[in-house]
């Protein structure tokens, strides 16, 4: 009788409501932002994993007009801070799977962010570097930065944010050391 629920005019129950702030009425949220019945025993991850598919497609909607697709900026971020660096470095610090970042350097480099050239330590390893070309996008990514992290945590004062900052760190070191095992994150 769930699928009825969803048409219905009653009110949510505390298990069935995602908390989405303005939604009083429950007819007014299609029923997918509802907290589905299987994650009742998990509303936190549940909320987590929402707010993380909504911040990657707004910070994929502002860094569509650079150019760049969500994650490319990250691996920008990493080469201005750093300089240049071995791809495998590179692979390790962005914790993600070597042909992901194998792609990303191919689109950066089509686009003219990024260069690869051997090691000259050593010829088998290949170093990438930002081009001077991608410095002016530096500031660009900056202020998509900013003006997504003011969207997202518009209405939340100065010490909410720094509180929603702490707890949203020890959620990540939870998940860090959950996952620390996992061969995706080797």
């Amino acid at each position: 009788m769930k699928a009825e629920r969803a048409d219905s005019t009653e009110p949510a129950g505390p298990a069935e409501s995602t908390g989405v702030a303005g939604s009083a009425d429950p007819t007014a949220d299609p029923a997918c932002t509802r907290l589905p019945s299987a994650a009742r025993g998990g509303p936190v991850s549940h909320a987590v994993s929402r707010i993380a598919r909504l911040h990657r497609i707004a910070a994929g909607k502002l860094l569509k007009g650079l150019g760049l697709y969500p994650g490319q900026e990250f691996l920008m971020m990493c080469l201005w801070d750093t300089g240049a660096v071995r791809q495998s470095e590179l692979i390790k610090a962005m914790d993600l799977d070597p042909s992901t970042v194998t792609k990303m350097l191919q689109r950066l480099e089509q686009t003219g962010h990024v260069r690869r050239c051997p090691d000259p330590d050593d010829r088998r390893a290949v170093l990438v570097e930002a081009t001077d070309d991608s410095c002016a996008l530096h500031s660009d990514v900056e202020r998509a930065w900013t003006n997504l992290e003011e969207h997202t945590l518009a209405g939340l004062d100065a010490a909410e944010r720094q509180e929603l900052a702490r707890l949203l760190a020890k959620v990540e070191e939870n998940l860090s050391r959950e996952t620390e095992d996992c061969p995706e994150r080797r």
